[in-house]
């Protein structure tokens, strides 16, 4: 199997390494592993396919599930938005903290058993956080919210290292519907919490249940994942920084555990895809965040009206999701970023700057295509080599995330002096960033193969 060629690969690709011959060799042992018949392997790849899927939707219904209630979590507090945004900020410091070092904890752990323990401390922080909402325990909810931030970006990125594994071993574009699975489950999420909401159920009854769920359904999920971020990322063939194949050299082996972890962040295309991240995941997150709150106080509607913009936000990034990946397959990486970050900057200026709701709403609808396929094509691109994908899948998450998380509540101190919508145009600034390097994601290019002697 081949990768198809990608528009943006100025130099032929050579042939993705799938292994779907069976399990990858270890390059250390100079012994193949035990072939295993190929059509077995294919299925066990189109299940993890399938697997990988489901735990994004219900990482998207964990995050959604405490977002799409923030109006009624905010009126249980009492809180301003100045209170609001420092309050997110515990969360954004729980996984700030946490995801430089994920890359060592999938190294060690895999993704199977990573994804799992850290979806029990994501469930785990938001039953916390909503018993200290119910209690009016504001020390309560930041130590819930503190676990919730660390469960959710170890959680977050050992999934898109399992997705990228799959991805290159399936040999076509997948990421943005696993990140469509992400946009289903908080699309999910967003109209259980508008039935909720207009019900009055409390959010200590809402949360505990929907978490309790969705944790039962990790724990079968990843039953089927495959071998990633330890075996996967240590033994596939590669192609190194410079656009050389390592395939066939264990010499240049990536180097692992800190060592490995340190190197990603000296790697300029690393920083830089980490940019592009950085963009499409602070103009992400700050809807996410804010475009219920900004609805509700914008145009003077009811918490339920509320729920249901941040619903059309998710719903439209879930459309592109869904339907880009034929456009990255037929355009390529560096051509689309460019065209949804255009699409991104027009809605959040249509949202922020025009006064009916209704109108407003289509600039939302703007504003959710042109997010969408940032964050996943990011980390397609940083898996690229799948030799070195965990340390820099780490690096990019980091960096990514620390606008996704960061960012939001610091517009939220923003919004307390001039209002939400105001404060929202402040994610031009990163998305015309973003715009100017995207050039850095580009697949990485092998050499074309050297004419055979005689």
């Amino acid at each position: 199997m081949t990768t198809p060629r990608d528009p943006d690969a100025r130099t032929s690709p050579g042939p993705t390494p799938t292994h779907l011959d069976g399990p990858p060799a270890d390059p250390t042992s100079g012994t193949s592993a035990p072939r295993v018949a190929p059509e077995a392997v294919g299925r066990a790849v189109r299940h993890a396919s399938t697997a990988v899927f489901v735990v994004f939707v219900l990482n998207g219904f964990n995050f959604a599930s405490w977002a799409s209630r923030m109006p009624a979590i905010r009126d249980g507090l009492g809180f301003s938005p100045q209170k609001m945004g420092l309050l997110l900020l515990v969360a954004s410091v729980g996984s700030l903290l946490a995801l430089p070092l994920s890359g060592l904890v999938v190294e060690r752990l895999g993704a199977r058993r990573t994804v799992m323990s850290f979806a029990v401390l994501n469930a785990g922080g938001l039953v916390v956080a909503s018993v200290g909402v119910a209690v009016d325990q504001v020390a309560v909810v930041a130590l819930g919210l503190g676990l919730f931030g660390v469960g959710t970006g170890v959680w977050d990125a050992a999934m898109n290292l399992e997705g990228a594994a799959v991805e290159q071993r399936l040999g076509r574009t997948v990421m943005p519907r696993y990140h469509a699975g992400f946009s289903f489950g908080t699309m999910a999420a967003a109209g259980i919490a508008a039935l909720v909401a207009a019900a009055h159920v409390p959010v200590v009854v809402h949360l505990p249940v929907a978490v309790t769920l969705s944790t039962i359904g990790v724990f079968l999920a990843v039953r089927a994942f495959l071998p990633a971020g330890d075996e996967h990322a240590a033994s596939g063939a590669g192609v190194a920084a410079e656009g050389t194949d390592t395939s066939a050299d264990p010499s240049t082996a990536a180097p692992r555990g800190a060592r490995g972890a340190l190197a990603a962040w000296r790697e300029s295309r690393t920083l830089l895809i980490g940019l592009v991240v950085l963009a499409a995941a602070l103009t992400e997150g700050a809807a996410n965040d804010w475009v219920s709150l900004a609805v509700v106080d914008g145009f003077g509607t009811s918490h339920a009206v509320g729920a249901i913009g941040f619903g059309v936000f998710v719903t439209a990034m879930t459309a592109m999701r869904l339907f880009g990946t034929v456009l990255l397959d037929r355009f390529g990486r560096v051509t689309v970023l460019r065209l949804t970050a255009g699409l991104a900057l027009v809605g959040l200026l249509v949202f922020c700057l025009v006064g009916p709701l209704w109108v407003a709403l289509v600039g939302v609808v703007l504003w959710g295509a042109g997010a969408a396929l940032g964050f996943p094509v990011g980390m397609s691109a940083a898996a690229d080599d799948p030799l070195r994908a965990a340390a820099r899948v780490s690096v990019v998450s980091t960096i990514g995330y620390s606008a996704f998380l960061a960012g939001p509540p610091l517009l939220g101190l923003l919004a307390d002096k001039i209002g939400y919508r105001n404060a929202l145009l402040a994610i031009a600034v990163p998305i015309v960033l973003g715009l100017l390097v995207t050039n850095a994601a580009a697949p990485l290019r092998r050499p074309d193969p050297a004419p055979e002697a005689g």
